[in-house]
């Protein structure tokens, strides 16, 4: 263990000694970072625009975002000022405010493939009540899914199966992503009993190079659900608003029935939606999904503001620009350095893996010397940008992995 990452992260080690003793190991969930090389945070006490700081007062430019909800930069002025301002009159009653109607109307209005919408809280809701429909609507049980896709944490797509029968994936076929192969053999094997496709917008899976779509693939999953009368769902729920503000798949011509919203939507405040096409607005209606805190209005009233902005800045071109240069930068050092690297999906949205690495060991020195140097990357999810990221935040970035590769090319 690096003794001076001991005493930059006394504050926090003490901490998770304590959560031990309260906290079923400590933390849970993705944002666990005891399966993260050493020298992550676990705990922040505070964060702006696109820093954020832990316990011993150390500050990274951060290039998760929160895994990716701060579209606009962490503690953004005028969302937090509606957020504060609805607070001051309502945010949890007996029914929702006003202003879930306000939110439905602009989410139609913007996104292409929107003619109704509903909230609730995180992307797991959003997708599980995306298949609910579906079932609703077709009548049918069985849901197409690609392999290694994330779709949230429910039984049904949870990743890690401890607690998980196999009831609860008894109605999913798997294929694989921008196979259109295995996508026709998964339809064959649902028969006439085929209710939905679910797709993430390209590609995501952690640990591999990421992929976009192929037009071709979706189009071919699009043939299929009209073929079938079933149901195509996007979960957009990781890269809604950062790819097209109408919609993930919006530039490649394919419209989906039903997409699932989350993360960006709200920059940071909790919520989730599901929208839809007309033909399945019956079926919405129809079933019961709920939660106490899925119409908190202080959410709502930060969607708004969130989605207004996007509408006014050209926040997809600002972080697609940043990243790409980015991008190019980093390319350029490992050349220089002599390392091979993989640098895969949307830039808006990238992933960094070494060649030959499969133990994730290059990887996981690297983002340690940069965490050293107050960047916060990550070995093998994808990261984010947002609008609060400048050029400078950039350049500052690239010197801190000039760094690094150097010392990867002299340890490996």
């Amino acid at each position: 263990m690096n003794k001076q990452h001991d005493i930059k992260l006394k504050n926090d080690l003490l901490l998770r000694k304590k959560a031990e003793a309260f906290i079923p190991g400590g933390m849970w969930g993705h944002m666990h970072v005891k399966k993260l090389p050493f020298g992550y945070p676990q705990f922040f006490s505070k964060a702006k625009d696109a820093r954020i700081w832990d316990l011993d007062g150390n500050c990274y430019i951060d290039f998760m975002c929160g895994y990716g909800p701060n579209i606009l930069g962490y503690k953004n002025v005028d969302v937090d000022h509606a957020v504060n301002e609805q607070r001051e009159k309502l945010d949890l009653g007996n029914g929702p405010s006003a202003l879930v109607v306000d939110l439905a109307e602009k989410i139609t209005m913007l996104v292409d493939s929107a003619d109704w919408a509903l909230f609730a809280k995180n992307g797991t809701d959003a997708t599980t009540t995306c298949l609910t429909i579906s079932r609703a609507a077709t009548g049918k049980k069985k849901i197409l899914v690609a392999k290694g896709s994330y779709h949230g944490s429910a039984p049904w797509c949870t990743p890690v199966t401890t607690g998980v029968v196999e009831e609860d994936t008894l109605n999913l076929i798997f294929f694989e992503y921008n196979d259109s192969a295995s996508l026709e053999a998964a339809e064959k094997k649902a028969g006439a009993d085929l209710a939905g496709i679910i797709l993430t917008a390209f590609r995501h899976d952690v640990r591999r190079d990421q992929e976009l779509p192929k037009k071709t693939f979706l189009e071919k999953a699009r043939e299929i659900c009209d073929k079938k009368n079933a149901v195509l769902i996007l979960d957009d729920v990781r890269a809604g608003f950062r790819l097209n503000k109408r919609g993930s798949w919006v530039d490649y011509g394919v419209k989906p029935d039903l997409t699932a919203f989350s993360k960006a939507i709200g920059n940071g405040h909790p919520l989730s939606a599901v929208v839809g096409v007309n033909k399945l607005k019956q079926a919405a209606s129809e079933i019961y999904v709920t939660g106490s805190f899925w119409c908190n209005a202080a959410s709502m009233a930060a969607s708004l503001k969130t989605l207004s902005i996007i509408e006014e800045i050209d926040v997809v071109a600002h972080i697609s620009d940043l990243g790409n240069n980015l991008r190019n930068g980093i390319d350029q050092i490992a050349n220089n350095f002599g390392v091979e690297i993989s640098q895969s999906g949307p830039p808006q949205m990238p992933l960094i893996l070494f060649e030959d690495d499969k133990d994730f060991s290059k990887g996981s020195k690297f983002v340690q010397y940069l965490l050293s140097k107050g960047i916060y990357f990550h070995p093998w999810h994808n990261m984010f940008l947002s609008l609060a990221h400048t050029a400078e935040d950039v350049d500052m970035t690239l010197d801190a992995v000039e760094y690094a590769m150097k010392k990867i090319s002299l340890e490996f």
